[in-house]
């Protein structure tokens, strides 16, 4: 259920993007570099990751879940991952993804990468998505409201 709140949610946003100002006024420069289609979109995969079998020694626990922050941060830093969070409500649901990537098989090679989905604590599920070619945008924004990286706790 919460999976599809998400979709659902984040489709309306994205359709949020498309309401138009007083006078809109179209980059195609922006767009082209962005990979936008005539209607400001591209694909992407999406990803919910997934409870898988837990980690009961404290320690490995940290330690898989600091390499599993590590690596988001890396495919963030490559271009490859767009969006990555948890949920909050302590459900079966962990998180969510958005990969920059055209198939579920790229997708699928990258969360192999993941060492929490290595050490079987998470699993991925999978599914291409279409929304606004701004998510693009959202890392460099990002970085500039960022004080710590994920990876310094």
């Amino acid at each position: 259920m919460i999976k599809w709140m998400v979709v659902i949610g984040l489709t309306l946003l994205c359709f949020s993007c498309f309401a138009q100002s007083a006078s809109p006024v179209y980059d195609a420069t922006l767009a082209k570099k962005l990979g936008a289609d005539d209607y400001g979109m591209k694909q992407y995969v999406i990803a919910f990751l997934k409870s898988g079998t837990p980690i009961n020694d404290s320690v490995e626990r940290r330690k898989v879940l600091m390499a599993h922050l590590a690596n988001i941060q890396r495919l963030a830093n490559e271009g490859k991952l767009l969006i990555a969070g948890p949920f909050l409500d302590n459900q079966d649901i962990k998180g969510i993804f958005i990969y920059d990537v055209k198939t579920v098989e790229e997708a699928k090679a990258l969360t192999e990468t993941d060492p929490g989905i290595k050490a079987g604590l998470f699993t991925m599920e999978l599914h291409p998505w279409y929304g606004s070619a701004a998510l693009m945008q959202l890392m460099p924004i990002h970085k500039t409201l960022q004080k710590r990286a994920i990876t310094d706790r």
